[in-house]
């Protein structure tokens, strides 16, 4: 006979036979002793975990010629001596058909087995389709099928075996019963390698075998497959052929996950040299760098879940870990150099370094820049300790720039308050913050430090020498807790209202405001003579205001209020000349006669109707910035532009006003 591999010599041919899939063979086996038994399943998971394993020896317990509970069946597990078992096992049996869905996935190969699924078996019970890869099969061919799903003849049993049970309907999937598969665990797999060793006749110590198991990655075929290869190429000893550890590792192009741990002992002790000399080492031996880095971030991902576990070198057995004792000591060494969060960056730098070497040029030297990146990373700070660094109000945790200086309920000029006299020597600031030894923005710390000390308005009462005045605190009476020096309680003036100016002032941290600025002396309101002004060559922002403003009021001439309001004007010798943006041939379309005509009216209520009014159109270059327009006479913004706080706003900053708006009620 032919050389079996061992996944097929050793393939089960029991319920019980099958690893780390308690969950399906429990409930199959209970179905078939009460005789519920389903016309479709769909087996999902893993690939090599025995989806199609299952489905062979259910359809061998399916059709099996001796009764559930007779002596030579007496549990719901197949016979495996009748015709019928023995006919399945070898795969020629008529009535139970293997399909492999990944070539017959048309709409026509599901038509035919539709129309041979109406007749009866030919000897069995059942007949039973076994699709493979049923995830491949067409939208059109499960359309096809969707009929007989649902209404089957009493003697067709479907199982569907796939990787991808999203890829089918769910029309499909709502009329089967599905049985979701486990990756199967280590422990399971390196029971049954070991039983397989034993068998064969191969000597192999623990941890040859374990790696064999890890390389396995959950699947009970792939470690055999590695199994039968590494039994090819391993050294005979008596006639018994001997497993060895580096042998494996040789064969399956991985290195040893010392040279990892080795790796993150020199990132901990912040050592390039070594790490870039490790990495060297390992590139010149022929290794790929993909390989590298894919192995290295399975071992960092180990390290995190031994982190978050709590695993110790002294205990380090964790059920989130399935790799062996010795390496799961060996991750529990390494987590122990790193906090959680340092373990986490680097598993996210390495993963992004093996994304990008699937499509770089340079594969080498993205993977030597990846380990530099595990070196730096130590060097970064967490938010919170560098968030905890700022000063802080005395209990408040807001800084002091931010507090408001009143509170938030309004004081009647009737309630008495409790003045806080400040202590006669300054309180001890708080020590500075750590600082790095250079930074690079030395030289703009004073601009944007939040320590600077917010100035105060400068009291008349105080003398001239102090430089910055001691803030004086207001607080009233039911507040249950006084600071600690004198307090002398008196009844004072209603809490001053604190202007935008002041706001501004301490935000920006100009110094005090001198208090002429903050309480402007009213003064009478000035008389202007507009045609004097007009006749001398003055300001001419009022007579292009009220020339707007007479525009806007006829309700037809929007467009020439806006063209006028956008233009430049200026007087020159007895003609008020009115540069426009519009063009030669625009502008008396614009501002036509009629426009004209109130424009002179408003000029001449203005007294400059002996001045001559000439509109020049524009020279198509680039103009000049515009004029901010001029508010209108009792609008919103004219009102706003006369508060003497905006105007000492304007004069302080050199401020523009842009927008206004009316927050007023208007009921």
């Amino acid at each position: 006979m032919a050389y079996q591999v061992l996944a097929r010599k050793y393939r089960p041919q029991r319920f019980a036979d099958v690893a780390g899939q308690d969950h399906v063979t429990v409930t199959l086996m209970n179905a078939l002793t009460q005789g519920r038994i389903a016309h479709g399943y769909i087996f999902s998971g893993h690939r090599g975990i025995g989806k199609t394993t299952i489905a062979r020896i259910l359809a061998m317990a399916l059709n099996c010629r001796n009764a559930i509970g007779s002596p030579e069946r007496p549990t719901a597990e197949p016979c495996e001596v009748c015709d019928s078992c023995v006919e399945i096992r070898a795969g020629n049996a008529v009535d139970v058909i293997e399909i492999d869905a990944a070539t017959n996935r048309g709409i026509d190969e599901i038509r035919e087995l539709r129309d041979a699924a109406r007749y009866r078996p030919a000897r069995d019970r059942y007949k039973i389709y076994i699709l493979d890869e049923a995830h491949q099969i067409t939208d059109a061919a499960f359309n096809a099928l969707l009929k007989t799903l649902e209404e089957p003849p009493d003697h067709i049993v479907f199982m569907m075996a796939t990787t991808q049970p999203e890829d089918i309907p769910q029309t499909v999937r709502s009329r089967c019963q599905h049985f979701s598969f486990h990756a199967v665990k280590l422990v399971d797999i390196l029971a049954e390698i070991r039983v397989i060793a034993e068998k064969e006749g191969v000597d192999a110590d623990g941890a040859a075998l374990a790696l064999l198991a890890e390389a396995g990655d959950g699947s009970m075929r792939d470690a055999l497959s590695i199994m039968d290869q590494a039994i090819a190429s391993a050294p005979v000893e008596d006639g018994r052929p001997r497993l060895d550890v580096m042998q494996i590792r040789e064969l399956m192009g991985t290195v040893a996950n010392s040279v990892f741990e080795r790796i993150l002992q020199a990132v901990h002790e912040n050592r390039s040299a070594e790490v870039m000399t490790t990495a060297n080492e390992l590139l010149d031996a022929g290794n790929s760098p993909a390989q590298l880095a894919r192995q290295f971030v399975r071992y960092l991902r180990n390290c995190v879940v031994a982190k978050i576990a709590g695993a110790t070198e002294d205990n380090p057995e964790t059920e989130l870990l399935q790799i062996s004792t010795d390496e799961q000591r060996r991750a529990a060494r390494s987590a122990a150099l790193f906090t959680e969060e340092e373990l986490t960056r680097f598993l996210q730098v390495m993963l992004r370094t093996f994304d990008e070497l699937g499509y770089r040029q340079e594969q080498r030297f993205h993977f030597e820049l990846g380990l530099l990146k595990l070196v730096h990373l130590q060097r970064l700070l967490p938010v919170e300790e560098i968030l905890s660094r700022f000063p802080v109000s005395g209990g408040g945790g807001a800084p002091a720039a931010a507090r408001p200086r009143s509170t938030a309920s309004p004081v009647s000029s009737s309630t008495p308050v409790a003045r806080v006299a400040p202590p006669t020597a300054r309180p001890v600031a708080p020590p500075a913050p750590a600082r790095p030894a250079f930074s690079p923005f030395a030289a703009d710390q004073g601009r944007k430090s939040f320590e600077q000390p917010v100035a105060t308005p400068v009291k008349p009462a105080e003398t001239a020498s102090a430089a910055v005045a001691e803030p004086e605190v207001l607080v009233q009476p039911e507040l249950p807790s006084l600071p600690a020096p004198a307090v002398t309680v008196a009844a004072v003036d209603p809490v001053e209202e604190i202007t935008a100016v002041e706001v501004a002032a301490d935000l920006l941290g100009i110094g005090a405001v001198p208090k002429e600025v903050l309480e402007p002396e009213a003064a009478p309101p000035a008389v202007v003579d507009l045609a004097a002004s007009a006749s001398s060559g003055q300001d001419t922002d009022e007579l292009q205001r009220l020339a707007i403003e007479a525009l806007s009021e006829a309700k037809s001439q929007g467009s020439a209020a806006d063209a006028l309001a956008d233009a430049e004007w200026k007087i020159v010798g007895d003609e008020i000349q009115v540069q426009t943006e519009l063009s030669k041939t625009m502008l008396p379309m614009v501002v036509n006669p009629e426009a004209e005509k109130i424009v002179r009216a408003a000029l001449r209520s203005a007294g400059a109707g002996q001045l001559k009014l000439s509109l020049l159109p524009g020279s198509g270059g680039t103009s000049a910035a515009k004029k901010p327009r001029a508010a209108k006479s009792g609008s919103v913004q004219a009102k706003a532009l006369e508060h003497p706080v905006v105007q000492q706003a304007q004069r302080l900053f050199n401020a523009e006003i842009r927008n206004v708006i009316d927050l007023r009620d208007n009921d």
